[in-house]
Parts: C-alpha cells; sequence; structure tokens
C-alpha cells in the first residue's frame, strides 16, 4: 500500500486548508481520530494507515466550495501524487451504499466523470479500509466524534434527503455493527462518545 507518512499527509491537509478554509478541516481531523482508535482493536488494520486514509478522504475539498465534486477532485489530486490508496478511498468514502444516487446533495460532478465514479464502484470490491472510512465519515463532526444517527441528520439538513437516503443510512448502521463486532465492544466506546 503506498501512502504518504503521517507526517506528509498533515502536511497535505495542512496545505489543502490554506486553499479551502472551512469546517471540513476538523470534520476530516476527527475522521482520522476515529479511524485510528477502531484500526487499533482490528487484526487486520494498521491504526497508522487507518488514520491517513481517514485523514485524506476530503481532500478534493482543498479545490473549492464543492458537493459531489470533492470526491473526483480528491481522486484526481491523490491518483496525481502516486497515493493510489488515498486515491480510492476519496472515491468510495460516501458510499456505503454502491450506488451514486444515494449521495446527499447535488451532483456537480460532469457527465464523464459521474459515468467514472459510477464504473469505479461498480467494479470493486470494498474491503475493511473502504468500510472503517466510510463509518468514520459517519461518526465525525468538524468538533468532534459523534453518533452515527446525529451525523447522518446533520447531513441531511444541510444537503437534503432523497430516494435512497434510508438504504444509506442502513447501510452505515450495518457498518457500525460490522466493527462493533469485529473490536468486540461498542465503538462509541473507543472513540469516545
Amino acid at each position: 500500500m503506498k501512502l504518504p507518512t503521517i507526517i506528509e499527509a498533515e502536511k497535505l491537509i495542512t496545505g489543502a486548508e490554506q486553499r479551502n478554509p472551512g469546517a471540513w478541516l476538523g470534520h476530516s481531523k476527527t475522521a482520522a481520530y476515529c479511524a485510528r482508535a477502531i484500526a487499533e482493536q482490528c487484526d487486520n488494520l494498521n491504526a497508522d494507515t487507518a488514520y491517513i486514509l481517514g485523514l485524506l478522504h476530503d481532500i478534493g475539498r482543498r479545490e473549492d466550495i464543492t458537493d459531489m465534486r470533492h470526491i473526483i477532485d480528491g481522486y484526481q489530486f491523490m491518483k496525481s501524487l502516486n497515493y493510489d490508496n488515498c486515491a480510492h478511498i476519496c472515491l468510495t468514502h460516501s458510499f456505503p451504499y454502491k450506488d451514486i444516487r444515494s449521495y446527499n446533495g447535488q451532483n456537480d460532478c460532469t457527465a464523464e466523470e459521474t459515468e467514472f465514479i459510477t464504473s469505479f464502484l461498480d467494479n470493486i470490491e470494498y474491503d475493511d479500509y473502504d468500510r472503517l472510512i466510510q463509518l468514520c465519515d459517519a461518526l465525525a463532526l468538524p468538533n468532534g466524534a459523534t453518533y452515527i444517527e446525529k451525523r447522518l441528520v446533520d447531513v441531511v439538513i444541510r444537503r437534503g434527503f432523497n430516494d435512497l437516503t434510508i438504504p444509506k443510512w442502513k447501510a452505515f448502521l450495518e457498518l457500525k455493527d460490522y466493527f462493533d463486532k469485529k473490536t468486540g465492544t461498542d465503538i462509541y466506546k473507543l472513540i469516545g462518545v
């Protein structure tokens, strides 16, 4: 797995914040914290890798205030640095329910980019890093870790509800159950909620 070091990842996120400051940075740091805390209790996950992937999952927000576009912007930026695993997570983190139409918010990608994301999702199998960052994205508010339900409502208030919101919410709750079982505890205890 080719990843930046923790120091390099932190420099990347600091540079991204300088380009486009906002609450997304606190959210990314919280996701990284949660990913590390949960990965430390999973035999098949590396805590530092989880932290890096969590920290950089929204790096596409460096480009501007966008909606779904941040996914492709992050993917392209990480690919340009040859961090393919980070690029992968940039595309998968918003889709625990593997359907591009489940995205809460506007699709501000081009038709070609939308087709690329759709094809990418259709042709991969999620691993535990995908699942972990999807979960941690749903645990992370800018000011700290929270319950999934609180974060999901927060997203819907800001970005809207669609026909696939309920299946997506179920997918997030299934991820929590999955990692509760993997860690042998309630993950909320691990992240201090």
